[in-house]
């Protein structure tokens, strides 16, 4: 930008720009034609440990699939937000409300009194003999992403563990909701920060991966190489342009209900209230596809670079959205929709 742009902008205003879907990240219906497996509202984390069973969380509860079954294991008494399997077999789970427990069978061991303060997880990576811990914000548990995202917080942080030594540490801060863990291809750790749409170290030195067109959240490994990326929510530009006016969002939080925000949703279209309900969002009472929502299905396939090679989507006028986990293993795709209550499966040749 020249002098006379920085000097026109006041006047003129800035572009509202959203990254289109495109390339790799081109819509289809791949999340609505997946097989289904079960009907779960809340529907959330999905990991597998080292005997090969795979857990899965809807709110407090936390379950095993067997087949095509979500069998309960056990309920706690806040939402679990991350759920990890540790190296020696140790099954981490973490609540809203900052708590912290390691399970080993029936038993469980509270560690949430290793952090110096409460830390509601986001996301969990298995560290040697430790825990990455994902910090979505400092002033707002995990759950109230919407309501951080109003506030633009971005005082997230990214913790380490060592539940044996019985040591913790701030790794990292000042992250805009980092949401989701991964490795470069030579180990270092890289975070999802969901309020920046980007993949970066966790310095922001290095971004991976830039202008997601949506809110990235978990990374989890892809069989053979890569990972996959679940985004939660998409962007669109009446939101981009509520996070610019500071007192219209001042105003929007204090007045309004949370469900009729103008902000990204998990699900929408339950309400007539909802914001983006006419216009080129819905004619003759049917939702387009391409039309701008609060709400949408997406997961991506990133190569060992963190570069996306492939997107499955649950586009505008779809049900299935909302993703937040994906579990590759044991020959099965698993993706976790929050949005929709469901676990699907992709099946098939992936391209």
């Amino acid at each position: 930008m020249n002098l006379l742009d920085r000097i026109l902008d006041p006047f003129r205003g800035r572009a509202i720009t959203i990254p289109p879907y495109d390339g790799a990240w081109r819509p289809n219906t791949a999340l609505d034609t997946a097989r289904p497996v079960a009907a779960l509202p809340g529907a959330d984390n999905l990991c597998a440990d080292g005997a090969g069973v795979v857990w899965l969380s809807a709110g407090p509860e936390l379950l095993r699939l067997e087949g095509d079954a979500p069998v309960a294991v056990a309920r706690y008494g806040a939402e679990i937000t991350a759920l990890c399997a540790g190296a020696d077999g140790a099954l981490l789970v973490a609540l809203d409300d900052g708590g912290l427990f390691l399970r080993r069978g029936d038993a469980q061991e509270d560690v949430r009194g290793l952090l110096p303060r409460r830390v509601s997880v986001t996301a969990a990576m298995a560290d040697g003999a430790g825990f990455l811990l994902a910090e979505g914000s400092a002033s707002h548990a995990a759950s109230d992403w919407p309501r951080a995202l109003m506030a633009r917080a971005g005082d997230g942080a990214l913790w380490h563990i060592d539940p044996g030594a019985g040591r913790a540490e701030r790794v990292a801060g000042g992250l805009a909701f980092p949401a989701g863990l991964a490795r470069t291809a030579q180990g270092a750790p890289v975070v999802a920060e969901a309020f920046a749409h980007r993949i970066a170290t966790p310095d922001g030195s290095r971004p991976l991966l830039e202008r997601i067109p949506g809110y990235p959240g978990r990374l989890s490994p892809a069989a053979g190489d890569g990972w996959w990326l679940a985004v939660f929510a998409p962007r669109n530009r009446l939101i981009e342009l509520v996070l610019r006016e500071d007192r219209y969002r001042a105003d929007m939080v204090a007045q309004v209900p949370p469900e009729y925000w103008i902000a990204p949703a998990l699900h929408s279209g339950a309400s007539f209230l909802e914001p983006l309900q006419r216009g080129g969002v819905r004619t003759m009472g049917v939702r387009k596809p391409w039309a701008p929502s609060r709400s949408y299905g997406l997961v991506a396939l990133l190569d060992a670079g963190l570069r996306p090679q492939a997107s499955f989507h649950s586009r505008a006028d779809g049900q299935r959205h909302g993703a937040t986990a994906v579990l590759d293993h044991a020959g099965r795709r698993l993706i976790a929709l929050k949005g929709a209550g469901e676990v699907i499966e992709l099946t098939g040749d992936l391209p």
